[in-house]
């Protein structure tokens, strides 16, 4: 069986993952100090974007010419790169790092409420309920009835993260159109394509050139870029061909810690009380929606 993934490696992988992108709300926190959202996100894509491009020729590739994939590269880049990255950046201007780390952790939520009630290729079973419901209300007690109070301030950075992990559900749905592609390259299209969408707005919104941001900023830029992103997201692509849509998204529930940890230990942030709460919600939730059954984890 020469195809059989080698499960150690792909867990190993899955660790990764789950590192990287934990690391990248503390990255975003610390550049959106100094960098507007805007063009912190069309630097993120134009740089990994470039890494791999530069990857790719290294290794003697040519990315696909014919306009149906790049039109998929176009709207995988709205789903997971765009619009996500962007909303995510706005509102970590007034939202913790750890916060974000936990509502955008459950894609894999969304993308079972999207399959069952859209595409319906997955069963509706008990577990996969409870996971739901158990993330939802996560969710609930994270945001917290203290943001109401903030409505406009607080509530609706939030309630962007939400919506931008629902374009993470989305595209991990979608992703599945890339099988066959070597993963580097979705990964890069659609870097490019988002690089092609956000640099004019960029330049429009913000007019970079008159911004100082601090060298900071920068080095939290870069990391975000070749690191959180790149890397992340080539490893990403790779887990989507050998552990599936549902089996790729399951770090989200293993990056939760990670990116909470990472924002009280280098930003010094808090939880407040609900939000813990949340976030055994969350990850129990999620935990349900992508662990596999005990048999298939021991025939493999």
């Amino acid at each position: 069986m020469p195809n059989t993934p080698n499960m150690t490696r792909e867990l190993a992988l899955l660790l990764a993952l789950s590192t990287l992108w934990g690391a990248s709300y503390t990255f975003i926190k610390i550049g959106v100090g100094t960098i507007p959202p805007v063009t912190l996100i069309a630097l993120r894509t134009l740089i990994a974007g470039a890494v791999l491009l530069a990857v790719i020729r290294w290794r003697g590739l040519k990315l696909p010419r014919d306009g149906g994939t790049w039109a998929r590269f176009l709207f995988q880049a709205c789903l997971n790169s765009a619009i996500p990255f962007t909303l995510i950046a706005w509102a970590e201007q007034s939202t913790d790092a750890g916060l974000a780390a936990i509502l955008n952790s459950t894609t894999p939520i969304f993308a079972f409420l999207i399959t069952a009630l859209i595409t319906r290729h997955e069963p509706v079973t008990v577990r996969k309920l409870f996971g739901v419901g158990a993330g939802l209300v996560g969710i609930c007690m994270v945001i917290g009835v203290e943001a109401l109070s903030g409505l406009g301030e607080r509530l609706v950075p939030q309630l962007a993260i939400v919506l931008a992990t629902v374009c993470y559900a989305g595209a991990a749905i979608f992703g599945k159109n890339f099988k066959g592609l070597d993963p580097i390259m979705p990964a890069a299209g659609s870097l490019v394509c988002g690089a092609a969408l956000l640099v004019p707005a960029s330049l429009i919104v913000d007019k970079p050139w008159t911004l100082e941001p601090s060298m900071e900023s920068i080095l939290a830029l870069v990391a975000l870029s070749v690191f959180s992103t790149a890397l992340a997201f080539v490893i990403y692509f790779r887990l989507m061909q050998t552990l599936g849509s549902v089996g790729a998204t399951s770090q989200a529930y293993l990056r939760v810690p990670v990116g909470v940890a990472i924002g009280v230990v280098f930003l010094g942030e808090s939880l407040h009380p609900g939000a813990w709460a949340g976030l055994v919600c969350v990850v129990a939730g999620v935990a349900a929606m992508t662990l596999p059954p005990r048999q298939k984890l021991v025939s493999v």
